[in-house]
Parts: C-alpha cells; structure tokens; sequence
C-alpha cells in the first residue's frame, strides 16, 4: 500500500506533456536578432521568410506563428531599433535634473558597438525606404513618429510638474531629435563628420543645454 501511495505522488510531481526548452519570448528574441542580421547582409527585398526560418532552424510553422508576415517582423526590428536610441518611457519616481534626464533619454554616451549596430539600421532603412514605400510607412509610424510622441508626451509631463516651460511638447520634441539625431547619425557616405567621439559628445551636451536653458520656468519678473 505505502508503495502504491509513493508511486501515486510521484506521479502527480511528474510534469504532463512534452516540456517546452524555450518560450515564445525567447524565440521572438531570437527571430529578431537573425533576421536583422539577414537584412543587413541581402537588404529587405533579399530577405524572405523561408530564409529567416532556416537560419533559425525552426519550421516556418513557427515562424509564421510568431511573425504571421515579412512586414509585422521587420516592425519588431524597428521596435528594438527605437529602444536603442530612447530610453523611454522613464522611472515615475526619478528626480533627475533636465540635461541629465535628456541625456539618458537620448543615450548619448552609448559604447561604440551600440552605434555600430544604431548606424547599420539606419543605413539600411534609408537605402531600403528608397526602393520600398512600405518601408518608409513602417518607419515613419512605428519608428520617428512614436518617438517624437512619446518624447512629446514626457516633456509635457515635465510641463504638469512644474520642471518646465514650453509652449508646444510636440514641437519641442521635433526640435530635439532634429538636434541630437542630426549630430549622432552619420550621413552616408560621410562617416567622419566629426574628429572624435569626444568632440561630438561635447556638441550634443551643447544641444541639450541649449534647449535646457530655453525651457528652464520664469521666476518672476525682473
């Protein structure tokens, strides 16, 4: 009897089914990584699903489950592209001064591999948009203009703390991408629009105290 009830919980410990060795978000993660690299290497019109699902050695069944098209898999690259140049949205309780906070927001002193990776993208998003309207759709929505909102919606939050004052968030946060990016990316063809590293981060730490000053509240008047 005791041997019975012994076999009977072990039993009951014993995991039902196949047991899965690696989730959704772990393949997802995966699928994106291979196919940015794909991209890079054949461009967006080289690139098919087929490919990406050998490359990943997994059946197109899966693929497809995860990534039901070409299209909703490169958002995802572009979605992982945004969180590499903005750091938001941001901690509710941080208290950061503002050139601080716009610094981290827009990742300035990332390492170089980063900007190597930031730069790939780019390069291929600009050569790619030229011969794919979508692409430049997918880039335009998924990618500048939800970054410009969602910089727009934390300096309007900024605003409703009393941190600072600005007419227009949405116009602000034009202003500054067109600041920051306009110095973080190289243009192709020219890649060494600046001497050193040291000399652009001093010109973006420029930028941001620029617009800092603009927007710092009035006290009063004099």
């Amino acid at each position: 009897m005791l041997t019975k009830e012994r076999a009977a919980k072990a039993d009951q410990r014993r995991p039902r089914g196949r047991p899965k060795t690696i989730n959704d978000d772990a393949r997802r993660a995966e699928i994106v990584s291979e196919a940015r690299a794909t991209f890079y290497e054949l461009g967006y019109g080289g690139t098919t699903m087929d490919l990406v699902a050998a490359r990943c050695r997994m059946s197109k069944q899966t693929l497809y489950r995860l990534f039901p098209s070409k299209t909703e898999l490169f958002m995802a690259i572009i979605a992982e592209h945004r969180a590499s140049m903005f750091a938001l949205p941001r901690p509710a309780d941080e208290d950061l001064p503002l050139d601080e906070a716009l610094e981290q927001i827009f990742m300035i002193d990332m390492d170089e591999a980063q900007e190597r990776e930031r730069e790939a993208f780019i390069h291929l998003a600009l050569s790619e948009s030229q011969q794919f309207p979508e692409i430049a759709t997918l880039l335009h929505t998924y990618g500048a203009r939800q970054s410009q909102q969602m910089l727009a919606d934390w300096l309007s939050e900024q605003q409703r703390r009393g941190l600072i004052e600005i007419a227009d968030a949405s116009s602000g946060a034009r202003m500054l991408m067109n600041m920051i990016f306009g110095a973080m990316i190289s243009k192709p063809g020219h890649p060494n629009d600046w001497p050193n590293r040291e000399t652009r981060l001093r010109h973006l730490r420029h930028c941001i105290a620029i617009f800092t000053a603009g927007v710092q509240p009035r006290k009063g008047d004099c």
